[in-house]
């Protein structure tokens, strides 16, 4: 479904990132891993199999990105589509919210998505379009009772990939979000198994989500298939938000 498509896939090294770039690879793209340090991104590359290349950008800092994406130009000779799926979370309540970690939310969740978006567009504009894909979460339509940076931060990608839909469908590059609800990444498989099992009661389909499942969604949306879907925000959680 990829075939000899270009993929950037930030926060690549493990969970849905790691499930993406699998996923991306086994359907004919070339793909770039964007991890948060040199150790995680190589151990993720011992176990990737195809045209794969991994590099380590300070992902807030637009020239960080920037650098990096002319790395990967150079490499691949082009870049269609761009997953901004790095990102961290909190449960704190607001009265022991440290001020410096809501920043550092908003600084990886939304100033990292705005400056990947921004520096991949001279290079979709030159091929003629592509396919940019942000990982919302089901939090940016129902909120959470604690930890209000993660769902605030959601909501923002959801702003950021509506209006960049309308600002860059005139070339041809179509943006997306994907939100997934409770997946079985790192953190919920170091959950005691009763707490996921309360968790999957809550949930219409009666089990947690499994990062394959996520990642098929990227799949579409970055395919031709998905050739005039636009500006959707495309829930993946069982059935948990209508």
């Amino acid at each position: 479904m990829l075939k000899n498509k270009v993929a950037v896939i930030t926060g690549g090294t493990r969970g849905i990132g790691f499930a993406i770039a699998e996923l991306f690879l086994k359907n004919g793209a070339k793909v770039a891993v964007l991890g948060s340090r040199k150790e995680t991104v190589d151990k993720a590359l011992e176990k990737l199999s195809g045209d794969v290349m991994g590099l380590y950008p300070d992902l807030t800092d637009y020239n960080a990105v920037e650098a990096a994406f002319a790395e990967i130009k150079a490499k691949f000779g082009r870049i269609d589509i761009l997953i901004n799926n790095a990102g961290i979370s909190a449960r704190e309540p607001i009265e022991a919210y440290d001020p410096d970690a809501f920043k550092g939310i908003m600084d990886l969740n939304v100033t990292a998505v705005f400056n990947g978006c921004k520096a991949v567009v001279p290079y979709m504009k030159e091929i003629g379009g592509g396919s940019i894909i942000n990982t919302s979460s089901m939090v940016a339509k129902a909120g959470q009772v604690s930890g209000v940076g993660y769902p605030t931060s959601k909501f923002a990608v959801n702003g950021m990939t509506v209006s960049l839909a309308r600002e860059l469908g005139k070339y041809n590059i179509r943006v997306n979000a994907v939100a997934p609800g409770v997946t079985r990444t790192d953190m919920v498989a170091a959950l005691p198994e009763e707490m996921v099992a309360r968790v999957a009661a809550g949930i219409p389909m009666g089990r947690v989500g499994e990062p394959e499942e996520v990642a098929n969604a990227f799949l579409f949306l970055a395919s031709d298939m998905a050739s005039y879907v636009s500006g959707a925000v495309l829930g993946v959680d069982g059935g948990t938000i209508n």
